[in-house]
């Protein structure tokens, strides 16, 4: 494939690169630029950030699960480009030499290169946007100091680029779900690239050749966002910062379990789509999705299909898609907000759940009139609590009442041991988060951000 994009502020074309080559290997190998530094190779350390701009803005993504396609049309500084034409430093980088933001120094470029990004958005939430770069010498307090001198310094103008003009379209680089359908119905053996935080890991850990590889990254439609008097709907390219930004004035827990999802970096690349498609057991989209009563919209060619979100995931690593067939978006009942999602996991930020839980439960009159669960974690693929769901319909909403739900629970569960979690934490937690839902339903706060010994 033929990629242009620019470089530290000018234009690159490179020619016949391979689909799945990184951008941290081309930077490094190819273009000399050892600043951007390699340390898990999985999109977890932060180490190779870049700051990368198109026309949804200016983001921090790893270099690292970055596929060099993906950069057409967009810019790319690295910590080599941070700095001004005639030298001039960038204020986050003068404010990390003022509060000793570095010592050996390795993760510094990344640092830098997320900091960077939050200056030009404005961002001041700095213990979220750094979350996703780890320091093991320095500690995080110069950092956040740092950041926080530089919040309020302008935005320089060299770090402000012009996109690149690039040609309409190519085989493998559709720019509508349109040429996507025509493209994936031509080669349905071919490998979906949404925002690679999944498939990356294939190339960088697995080390999978993947040919051929369709990137979506330039389909514009798939990227809507639509809010109605009836349905919030969504594209399967919308990210997931884009995703949270859009849902949190609708359902605040949703919301919050999203900033929770990963790292910024991940969730500037991470779709929607990507996250339900794959059909991870442990996907922390899929449970909220279920219990907001969601319908997941599939594409193959001109034909188009809807169904319930929870009818697509069949068993462990099989989905009902075929061949050739995509998800083009997913909408979700406009209602009143009664959802919770809960997310347990070893670390509170950037961590695999070892359990989620969804929950859509209303109450008339101190009984449950509807009931909606999910989980994440107690099967081989996201399920619905349906037993649980029975099993409260009608119930008194008091402790006692929900005791029949709570033995329901290994009705519609039997969830496995594994190195995040064993099947008898899962379950008694699964059971615990209900309880939860009661407590905090009677305004009893019960989260460990507000409970203190």
């Amino acid at each position: 494939m033929d990629v242009t994009f620019l470089l530290n502020g000018e234009t690159t074309h490179v020619r016949n690169v391979q689909a799945t080559q990184t951008l941290l290997d081309w930077l490094r190998e190819t273009r000399g630029l050892s600043g951007t530094k390699e340390g898990c190779n999985e999109g977890d350390c932060g180490a190779c950030s870049v700051v990368v701009q198109d026309e949804g803005g200016t983001k921090a993504l790893n270099a690292c699960i970055l596929f060099m396609p993906q950069l057409q049309g967009k810019t790319v500084r690295t910590v080599e480009g941070v700095s001004g034409p005639d030298g001039e430093l960038h204020p986050v980088q003068e404010a990390m030499i003022e509060h000793h933001g570095s010592q050996c120094g390795f993760c510094t470029p990344g640092f830098i290169a997320s900091m960077v990004a939050a200056h030009s958005n404005g961002a001041t939430d700095h213990d979220d946007q750094l979350a996703g770069n780890l320091c093991r010498c320095t500690g995080y307090a110069p950092i956040i100091r740092a950041a926080e001198a530089a919040q309020d310094q302008p935005v320089p103008t060299w770090v402000k680029d012009n996109l690149p003009t690039v040609e309409a379209s190519s085989e493998f680089q559709p720019t509508s779900s349109d040429e996507l359908a025509e493209i994936y119905a031509a080669h349905p053996d071919a490998t979906l690239v949404a925002g690679a935080t999944d498939v990356g890991l294939w190339v960088t850990k697995q080390l999978r050749a993947l040919d051929p590889v369709i990137f979506l990254g330039r389909c514009a439609d798939l990227k809507n966002i639509s809010v109605s008097d009836t349905e919030l709907s969504f594209g399967a390219m919308v990210d997931m910062n884009a995703m949270r930004a859009a849902i949190e004035p609708h359902h605040p827990f949703y919301g919050e379990m999203l900033r929770r999802y990963a790292s910024t970096q991940i969730r500037n690349a991470a779709t929607l789509g990507g996250n339900v498609a794959n059909g991870s057991p442990i996907g922390d989209n899929p449970p909220a999705l279920i219990a907001l009563g969601a319908t997941l919209h599939l594409r193959k060619g001109d034909t188009k299909r809807s169904m319930p979100i929870e009818d697509f995931f069949i068993a462990y690593g099989k989905q009902d898609r075929a061949p050739g067939e995509f998800v083009e978006k997913i909408t979700i009942p406009r209602q009143e907000d009664r959802l919770k999602v809960y997310k347990l996991s070893k670390r509170f930020d950037q961590d695999i759940s070892a359990v989620s839980g969804a929950f859509n439960i209303s109450v008339s009159a101190g009984v449950v009139t509807s009931a909606r669960i999910a989980f994440g974690g107690m099967a081989a693929t996201p399920k619905r609590a349906t037993k649980v769901e029975a099993a409260l319909l009608g119930a008194k909403w008091s402790k006692e009442g929900i005791a029949p739900a709570l033995a329901a629970f290994a009705e519609d569960y039997t969830p496995m041991s594994d190195m995040r979690a064993s099947a008898s934490y899962r379950l008694e937690t699964a059971r615990n988060l209900l309880r939860r839902y009661l407590l905090e339903d009677q305004g009893i706060a019960a989260s460990v951000l507000e409970v203190s010994p």
